[in-house]
């Protein structure tokens, strides 16, 4: 059994508004607020890896979140049964949260957003603005009030760092007291798993959806690959997480074998070289910049807190006008710019309505003739 998580588990399910908690329990409670939240909603639109998809079996942002939530549920109750003592329902309610701040476009989106917010002097990671759309965006600028165990796991789950073992941070913080700091690490143990389960949700799934589309052909995969982890999905995810419980259970730690952990590296390299640097991506990822950069610039343009006096204002013009309006509260109390309303508003945007919009930009509306 390892030792106990510094964080203490009664202030790991405090709030940052008291509430009285009622017969879900706080974790199962943060759940269903995930999920009825417009931001999770909307997930269902974001991209993955492949651009607004027209095939509904391709993987989008929304099929992530689930896959990061069973698979943490999954390792927390194996690792129950080895004499852990892990929340199955934060570690959920944290997976199903995680991505809930991305950014239309995936990382393209996330990269295009951080470059226009940088000359204010601020910046933007997905990470951290999900905690920002829990805290603060969500619910007409009520957030959410989810518990600090979850806030925490959702800041620091980091799908881009690969280390082989990972255990909470000696002396915790509070999220929102690290969320500008790049080294953070989960207060849980809970948080821990969800961290590595990210990336063992979706290394198996983009390869699957490469070779739907015929990125990449079977033959391509490296075959100790194919022979150690497996040749599909899901075997690729059940290998890791049975790996993972079972080195977990040896090491006191989060973490995968010597061996496992090599071959995940190669995965990812293997992605890297032939799924995330495919030459149709990046001809995406470049037409995306594009729109996310002509939406930033029109609505930086446009005065929020005014009607558009010489037209008729286009629909996602409105809306930015209504969010920032409902949001006015928010953005007095921190000094925001009209650069961190903008972005804010892009954040929140699907795939389908930023391209949407960016028609409505580009294509003037039809001239109506009345009849007679």
């Amino acid at each position: 059994m390892p030792p106990r998580a510094p964080l203490d588990p009664a202030a790991c399910d405090t709030r940052l508004r008291p509430r009285q908690e009622d017969v879900r329990g706080p974790y199962f409670r943060d759940q269903t607020a995930i999920i009825h939240s417009n931001s999770f909603r909307r997930l269902k639109h974001k991209t993955q890896v492949f651009f607004a998809p027209e095939n509904d079996h391709v993987c989008t942002r929304i099929e992530h979140v689930l896959h990061v939530a069973t698979i943490a549920a999954t390792i927390c109750r194996g690792l129950n049964k080895r004499g852990w003592q892990l929340d199955t329902e934060l570690a959920y309610a944290a997976g199903l949260g995680h991505d809930i701040g991305h950014a239309p476009f995936g990382h393209t989106g996330e990269r295009v957003l951080n470059e226009l917010l940088k000359p204010s002097g601020a910046a933007f990671s997905h990470e951290s603005h999900s905690l920002r759309v829990l805290n603060l965006l969500e619910n007409h600028g009520r957030g959410l009030n989810l518990t600090r165990g979850v806030r925490d796991a959702i800041l620091c789950h980091n799908g881009e760092r690969f280390e082989q073992y990972l255990v909470p941070e000696s002396v915790p913080r509070l999220p929102e007291d690290k969320q500008h700091d790049p080294h953070r690490l989960p207060a849980t143990w809970e948080g821990c798993i969800v961290r590595l389960c990210d990336k063992i949700a979706y290394l198996g799934r983009d390869l699957e959806d490469a070779l739907l589309a015929e990125f990449v052909r079977e033959s391509d995969v490296p075959p100790e690959i194919r022979k150690e982890l497996g040749d599909s999905n899901g075997h690729i995810i059940n290998t890791l997480v049975l790996d993972l419980i079972e080195n977990a259970a040896l090491q006191g730690k989060i973490g995968f074998s010597d061996a496992k952990h090599a071959l995940f590296l190669e995965l990812y390299d293997f992605n890297v070289r032939s799924i995330y640097r495919h030459i149709r991506i990046q001809e995406y990822e470049a037409y995306c910049d594009r729109i996310l950069r002509a939406l930033y610039e029109h609505l930086m343009e446009l005065d929020s807190y005014q009607e558009v006096r010489s037209r008729e204002p286009l629909e996602f013009e409105q809306r930015y006008i209504q969010q920032s309006r409902e949001l006015q509260e928010v953005y007095a109390a921190e000094h925001a710019g009209r650069s961190r309303r903008v972005v804010d508003y892009l954040a929140g945007m699907t795939d389908n309505f930023a391209l949407r919009c960016y028609t409505q930009l580009t294509i003037p509306q039809p001239i109506e003739f009345p009849w007679r």
